[in-house]
């Protein structure tokens, strides 16, 4: 199931995306849901429209945090010259660093290097502490697609990542959460970058360090996790930068595909 949030008036609301999993928004409808799916359970409308005729924003605007995961490819930590953990290593971006599919990224004025990051994201459903790896797909959502948007320049100069990593438009989210996928189907999905129509990064789940069970676990030793918290599970080689004018699309097998603008 697709869960999305939409602005079809005025207000965003959530609604279940309908249709071909390939198919184009055009054939694609949006049944709206009762309140809130995280409190409240899907609870389907009679209400529904063509995706077409509506505004898709980020799928959940965490009310806590976006938690990430740093070098969790060992191909990406090498061709940045780092050393592959022996643990899942995190930071975290601020809520307001969340912009949904389409919508402008302005680039931060501080830094001319703004680096691309296409990565599966987990959105966990329900509060959590300390969950064994046998009960991580009893607390996730579902999952979407991320781009951990990294300004590199302001990564070397600082003491911590809280600057490049949570600058304000710096994690995109969506198009929707898929919630049909446990964490075992998340061990071999493809996951590609293009930057204004060409392939960048290529690459695939099975190749992270830790896969989402270790991650999901590990970081609910750290935290209390609270539903609609992401955590972003790190990307593959291929990383480069993006300058205004420039589109990106953030493609994962099985969940769909976030584009991102950039301005000045």
């Amino acid at each position: 199931m697709r869960i999305a949030r939409f602005v079809a008036q005025s207000e965003p609301v959530y609604g279940i995306v309908e249709g071909e999993p390939d198919a184009p928004a055009e054939e694609l409808t949006v049944t709206e849901l009762h309140g809130d799916p995280f409190f409240q359970g899907i609870q389907p409308t009679s209400t529904r429209h063509a995706l077409a005729d509506v505004r898709l924003v980020a799928p959940i605007i965490p009310r806590s945090k976006v938690v990430g995961v740093g070098r969790n490819w060992a191909d990406h930590a090498a061709e940045l010259g780092n050393e592959v953990p022996d643990r899942p290593q995190f930071f975290l971006k601020p809520n307001t660093s969340v912009v949904g599919p389409g919508e402008p990224v302005t680039l931060p004025s501080w830094s001319e290097e703004v680096s691309y990051e296409a990565e599966l994201a987990v959105v966990i459903g329900t509060i959590c502490k300390d969950v064994p790896l046998g009960r991580v797909d009893d607390v996730v959502f579902g999952y979407t697609v991320a781009n951990d948007l990294t300004a590199r320049d302001a990564q070397r100069s600082d003491l911590q990542w809280a600057r490049a990593k949570g600058f304000d438009g710096a994690c995109p989210l969506g198009p929707w959460i898929e919630t049909g996928l446990d964490s075992s189907a998340t061990e071999d999905l493809r996951i590609t970058m293009a930057l204004d129509g060409r392939t960048v990064q290529d690459g695939t789940t099975a190749d992270m360090v830790f896969g989402v069970r270790e991650i999901v676990a590990a970081a609910s030793e750290a935290f209390t996790l609270l539903p609609g918290d992401v955590i972003l599970t790190g990307t593959p080689a291929g990383v480069g930068t993006v300058e205004a004018g420039q589109r990106t699309e953030a493609s994962i097998e099985g969940i769909g595909t976030l584009a991102s603008v950039y301005r000045r």
